[in-house]
């Protein structure tokens, strides 16, 4: 039991600073590789919830599929030397002040709603939870809609950012010239001449 409670802390903990991570590391590219770290310390808090199919999912779909993804978008777009914004600006001042009455915020909603469960067992769930059958119905019956606007998000967002890029780097195709194509006459033709 206490091996459980270490791990669950020690994932907790890395959760929080994979998220972390992901938001204070100025390298898109090692932002991305924190992600990943966020996402298996996810699975392993799903371990630790009996709900193996959906650690397996989170490692499988969303650490390798997708994060692959995301890498090879950072690296069609680089830019990670670029600075992200101004150095000096409304954002710089105004971003930490929200940030820091949002996280008050939740910690009191948190202290609020959460210190009664501290001593109970918590939910009671069926003897199906987490397994295959019973993620694939809920998917495919309840949450089908959520689903696949999920996916077309994430296309959306890949396509975007490979057309960003594109404009950012000035590698979008020029339009079709108005007019038909001039002809050269005689003397605009290029010749070279050498006088000795």
């Amino acid at each position: 039991m206490w091996f459980q409670q270490v791990l669950f802390f020690v994932a907790g903990i890395g959760a929080l600073a994979g998220a972390l991570g992901v938001v204070m590391l100025r390298n898109p590219f090692y932002s991305v590789l924190a992600l990943v770290a966020h996402l298996l310390a996810l699975a392993v808090l799903f371990l630790l919830l009996n709900a193996e199919f959906l650690a397996a999912g989170q490692v499988v779909v969303y650490a390798g599929a997708v994060m692959v993804l995301y890498l090879f978008v950072v690296a069609y777009i680089g830019g990670a030397d670029e600075p992200l914004g101004p150095e000096h600006g409304a954002l710089r001042t105004l971003g930490p002040l929200f940030a820091a009455a949002l996280g008050v915020e939740l910690c009191i909603a948190f202290i609020a709603s959460g210190l009664d469960a501290l001593d109970s067992t918590g939910a009671d769930v069926g003897p199906g939870f987490g397994s295959p059958a019973g993620i694939g119905q809920l998917l495919l019956t309840r949450f089908l809609v959520a689903f696949e606007a999920a996916s077309f998000l994430l296309l959306i967002a890949a396509v975007g950012a490979i057309v960003l890029a594109r404009r950012r780097r000035g590698l979008e195709e020029e339009g079709p010239a108005v007019g038909p194509p001039r002809d050269r006459g005689p003397a605009e033709t290029e010749t070279l001449e050498v006088r000795v």
